[in-house]
């Protein structure tokens, strides 16, 4: 068997493998032994059947198999030791005249090769890292909002400023049908309050959604629709009031500071106030830790040039799939997907020249982690090691959950080397203003 690869530029090259009898008869022999020994053929014992009968019958199908197992072991071995690093798959080219009754048979397999470059770190188009700070305002409102969950409800005959109405909203053309809380000071607008403040109970009211509350979010929650669907939502909705209560605010006394922090750590206003500083701040920071990282890697796929193997990309992706692509999917495909490929390769290259590596124990102590931290939220604080342990096995056993958890823990390596190894613009700003500054 002979194995040779030519070049056809620096990102496309053919690997031809020449077979011939002597490399698959020996392999052939002994599969048709074994045939020989289990064959039921009318006529034969079993294992007494002539072999000029079952090559006969099973010489060609054998021969096809095993040349094409020392084909595919051949061509991966070829790859390994070439050290070759290769894009998709290689693709094997059709010939027409092929002959399977040939005494040697040729090969010849397209091969997308991984393009050489390098990553400049210290770009001069600096990525933004934004300082996430809660405000006075943020604080202010979260204690509020503490108080109102912890206060004492009282039902009133009609709707006030301040009141929580409950009810359903209702637009049939667009299927909304959802029994929402909200309060009445959360509209926004003169008009819309005014329409709602002195309701009562069984009446019917038609609102509109164009900015109906502040924050896109809530309305998306209060009428139960998609986040594609709230975007430039301009309908009219009936609200048929069910119900209308107002809060009287719980006391800021150490009755309430108990209740929200059982080990006693909150004791006056002050400290609830940087209690909620920090949480919230920590909230932030995995947020501005998201953004980041999705800037760098715009950045880096923006800033790092290098060419693809594209045709044979295209080509590849055509038949990669369960269903073949016809050359206008593919190409549309591989557009949607170039971007990825090139972070990927990009990913790679930094992980590799940094040493950057991830071993099965840093997998499982991060699924632990990452368990310990759900089962905290149900209230149990101190499992088990052994419990977290057969969580982790159990995750990791499932293919899809490990690649994910593994997917998170190099982005967390990743984004952990690029602020040690980068110069980013750094801004401190409101959550507010980052919602406004990020997602406009």
């Amino acid at each position: 068997m002979n194995i040779t690869k030519e070049n056809v530029d620096a990102l496309n090259a053919v690997v031809k493998v020449n077979i011939v009898a002597e490399d698959y008869n020996d392999a052939v022999a002994k599969v048709l032994s074994n045939y020989r020994k289990t064959a039921n053929i009318p006529g034969f014992r079993k294992g007494h059947v002539p072999m000029g009968m079952v090559k006969k019958q099973y010489g060609k199908s054998v021969m096809i198999d095993e040349v094409n197992k020392l084909l595919q072991e051949s061509l991966n071995k070829f790859l390994v030791e070439e050290k070759l690093d290769i894009l998709g798959n290689p693709l094997p080219r059709v010939k027409e005249d092929f002959n399977w009754d040939a005494d040697e048979f040729s090969f010849e397999f397209e091969l997308g090769l991984a393009p050489e470059f390098d990553v400049n770190l210290k770009s001069k188009n600096k990525v933004t890292q934004y300082n996430i700070v809660a405000t006075d305002e943020l604080i202010d409102k979260e204690v509020e909002n503490i108080q109102s969950r912890y206060g004492k409800m009282s039902p009133l005959e009609a709707a006030t400023e301040h009141a929580n109405v409950t009810g359903t909203f209702v637009n049939e053309e667009k299927g909304i049908e959802k029994k929402s809380t909200f309060l009445v000071n959360d509209l926004k607008g003169k008009k819309n309050e005014k329409k709602v403040i002195g309701a009562k109970v069984g009446d019917v009211i038609e609102l509109d959604t164009k900015k109906l509350f502040e924050d896109d979010h809530k309305l998306q929650h209060i009428l139960g629709v998609s986040h594609e669907e709230i975007h430039d939502l301009d309908i009219k909705v009936t609200l048929t009031v069910e119900d209308i209560t107002k809060t009287e605010p719980a006391d800021l006394d150490k009755e309430l500071f108990d209740k929200l922090f059982a080990d006693g750590s909150v004791n006056t206003v002050s400290e609830l106030r940087e209690k909620i500083k920090e949480d919230a701040e920590k909230q932030f920071q995995q947020q501005g830790d998201q953004q980041l990282l999705n800037a760098v890697t715009e950045n880096l796929v923006e800033n790092t040039k290098f060419d693809l193997p594209a045709e044979f990309l295209q080509k590849w992706l055509a038949t990669a799939g369960e269903k073949e692509l016809t050359a206008e999917e593919a190409t549309a495909e591989y557009t949607k997907s170039e971007k990825g490929l090139r972070y990927q390769l990009i990913e790679g290259k930094i992980m590799k020249d940094n040493d950057i590596k991830l071993d099965y124990k840093e997998l499982v102590d991060y699924a632990k982690g990452f368990i310990r931290t759900q089962m905290a939220q149900f209230g149990n604080m101190n499992p088990e090691e052994k419990e977290l342990d057969d969580i982790a096995g159990r995750i990791l056993q499932n293919q899809e959950e490990a690649q994910k958890l593994q997917s998170q823990l190099i982005s967390q390596k990743l984004l952990t080397f690029y602020k040690e190894n980068m110069n980013f613009k750094t801004k401190e700003v409101s959550y507010e203003d980052f919602i406004k500054e990020v997602y406009k």
